[in-house]
């Protein structure tokens, strides 16, 4: 009987105890496959014995000592206390958590190799939780370095190093890249590379090795990042099988709203309608991410591939983060298409039932734009024709929320758009199954923005600047990053802060909008400060993104030290909107951390929003940018996009070249390195 078509056999599970595998399985690790790439955070060298005379400070060594006292001591904390010495001198070793192993090892009498950073305490030297192991005299030391490995509560390093020891043994490190292709991108074997890593030879210098730059690192890394690009080409090429209508205008509704628009059209907002106009008329569904920065246009890009969708017959959902964002593309969108006769509907949680169920039915037979918040994905909102899905600030919405949308109409076409840009190296990556466009052009008449530090003791400065700026005949936002106030962050609050600039400046007009305000209270605030009623507005976060009032060109933050880079930037993005100059103050309050050090030091620096992007990546790290922990994408955990830029290169030309000439190559590669998340191969 033939094995063709039978599913691979599943990788050994760990040889351990049930415990042990049920806590490895926190971290990943459910098979042999898995410990033979579970590779080192670190590398410790126990090649050698340090007197204790000779123990520097501050630096790793490893002592051998024989215990003289152990004890238990419960004031003021509970801790063990081990007195141990050489032939040189005395150390302290102290634990404040603690096993009955502990102190069966660490017994009176006993011999012992303690490895741990020396420092000086109140009884001279000691070492903090040094990692510890029984010998007897004269067992010999190791021949090579130490590795030490992520683990989980529960699961000693000593015994993952011996689990993964044994997985070498006789674990499964076929090569998935045959000689030519290695000789051609200058990596060294698999086999070789891993064994190398969980066991360094002798000589090897630890500074390459914690670098990450050593031959078997690269190869490693190269590898992981082929898994990723693989997963999602192939994620990519599945999406072109699936049938989508062909969007093809019927009319010339596109041409006429440019023909009655204000303002004309940058090149780079034409090249990414041409761009999207392709897409939407094959009959595969387009998946493409439009990304430009603060003010770029993106909103008139989407309203004319809205057009291309309604001009063929099909319905548009255009899907928002937040009310207030939702509302001002209602109004701008409804200003821009009802008078060339498109009918557009407003749906949102906040709306009275009356009027809702006007929406829904809008929705349900002739509406052609509808435009919301995540009400558009509730149950019972159905679409009469639904052909074009357009997502704001794509990265809010999580996976499940996009696909809810998605699944709102018959496979239609989708426009996800974020005004956080994307780093190249980023986009390349964890954006490598949709098609990219970037707009990298700012439309004529953006003025530059200043943006200025002040020390919060310098606030009455920052005041008097308020209202001279407001004489002018300007308009201010004044952004606090809490509503009231906490104990555990004694920051200047948003309600604090109206109190306080209403009782400072009298003659002006304040007003303050925050996220507990009932969404129709939002919207009057809103709705009066564009409308020039109000002077200064206090505000928290909810005015990041959206936010268009071309008289206000004055932004203050408050605590501008708590805020993200991104976050600043687009809140400093919601000024600079009209003809006059516009300025941005960021008042903090020390003493500065060095990680709000960097961030002030980034935006004062710089005003192109994908510098900023590629600096923020550089200092958060891929897992926390632009919510890629939603997305389903499998994380690197070896490649870093700022320094393996050129191994994501290669890994996008080899991933196409696997997958179409070596299948079977391509699907062992995939399964080895993600191992038992089998949904993210079926993405």
């Amino acid at each position: 009987m033939s094995d063709a078509g039978a599913p691979a056999p599943a990788p050994p599970a760990i040889r351990a105890a049930d415990a042990v595998r049920k806590k490895l399985a926190r971290i990943g690790l459910h098979s042999e496959a898995d410990l033979l790439v579970h590779l080192p955070l670190r590398y410790e060298d126990e090649t050698q014995i340090t007197r204790i005379i000779d123990a520097p400070w501050g630096v790793p060594v490893q002592v051998e000592v024989v215990v003289q006292a152990s004890e238990i001591q419960y004031q003021p904390r509970r801790q063990m206390i081990v007195k141990a010495k050489d032939s040189t001198g005395t150390i302290t070793l102290r634990f404040f958590s603690f096993y009955p192993s502990h102190q069966a090892t660490l017994a009176i009498g006993k011999r012992v190799r303690a490895f741990g950073e020396v420092r000086s305490g109140f009884f001279g030297a000691e070492m903090m939780h040094p990692r510890f192991v029984a010998v007897a005299q004269g067992d010999p030391l190791p021949s090579g370095l130490t590795p030490v490995y992520p683990t989980t509560a529960g699961v000693s390093s000593n015994t993952l190093r011996k689990l993964i020891t044994a997985a070498l043994a006789d674990g499964d490190l076929s090569d998935t890249l045959d000689d030519a292709l290695r000789q051609r991108l200058k990596l060294p074997g698999l086999a070789r590379s891993v064994h190398f890593l969980h066991a360094p030879t002798v000589g090897t210098a630890v500074e390459a090795l914690h670098a990450r730059n050593h031959p078997a690192w690269r190869r490693v890394k190269f590898d992981e990042v082929l898994a990723q690009q693989m997963c999602l080409r192939r994620a990519y090429l599945a999406r072109r099988q699936q049938g989508a209508p062909a969007l093809i205008a019927a009319d010339d509704l596109g041409a006429r709203l440019v023909d009655r628009l204000p303002f004309a059209l940058t090149g780079a907002q034409r090249r990414a309608m041409d761009e999207i106009a392709g897409n939407l008329s094959q009959p595969y569904p387009m998946q493409r991410l439009l990304q430009g920065d603060v003010g770029a246009g993106k909103t008139i890009v989407a309203a004319l591939a809205a057009c291309q969708a309604i001009s063929a017959g099909w319905q548009v959902a255009f899907m928002a983060p937040t009310e207030i964002l939702a509302e001002q593309h209602y109004l701008k969108l409804k200003s821009w298409l009802e008078p060339l006769g498109v009918r557009v509907a407003w749906l949102t949680g906040s709306l009275k039932t009356a009027a809702r169920r006007v929406q829904l039915a809008a929705t349900a037979a002739e509406a052609q734009l509808v435009v919301g918040t995540h009400a558009l994905i509730q149950e019972g909102v159905d679409f009469a024709k639904l052909g074009l899905a357009i997502v704001d600030e794509q990265h809010r919405f999580g996976v499940a929320q996009r696909l809810a949308l998605h699944n709102k109409g018959a496979n239609p076409h989708q426009l996800m758009m974020s005004a956080t840009p994307i780093p190249r190296t980023l986009a390349m990556s964890y954006y490598a199954d949709l098609d990219v466009t970037v707009l990298d052009e700012l439309p004529p008449g953006r003025t530059p923005i200043k943006t200025r530090l002040v020390a919060d003791n310098r606030r009455a400065d920052v005041v008097a600047f308020v209202a001279q700026h407001i004489a002018e005949g300007r308009q201010v936002y004044w952004v606090c990053p809490l509503i009231e106030e906490s104990e555990a962050l004694q920051l200047q609050t948003a309600q604090d802060t109206y109190q306080q600039l209403s009782g400072d400046l009298p003659a002006l007009r304040v007003g303050l909008v925050h996220g507990r305000l009932k969404a129709s209270e939002k919207q009057t605030v809103m709705a009066a400060f564009a409308a020039g009623d109000i002077d200064l507005l206090v505000a928290t976060t909810v005015i990041e993104v959206g936010v268009d009032v071309p008289n206000a060109s004055l932004m203050v933050i408050e605590h501008a030290e708590r805020f993200g880079l991104s976050q600043l930037h687009q809140l400093r993005g919601r000024v600079g909107r009209g003809a006059h100059e516009s300025s941005c103050i960021l008042i903090f309050a020390g003493p500065l951390s060095e990680s709000a050090r960097l961030r002030l030091k980034i935006i004062f620096e710089n005003t192109d929003g994908f510098e900023i992007a590629r600096q923020d990546l550089k200092l958060r790290g891929p897992g926390e940018f632009v919510g890629i922990r939603q997305s389903g994408v499998p994380l690197l955990r070896y490649v870093d996009l700022e320094l393996d830029a050129d191994l994501v290169d290669m890994a996008r030309e080899v991933a196409e070249e696997m997958l179409t000439q070596l299948p079977e190559q391509a699907e062992r590669h995939l399964k080895r390195w993600l191992g038992s998340r089998e949904e993210l191969l079926k993405s």
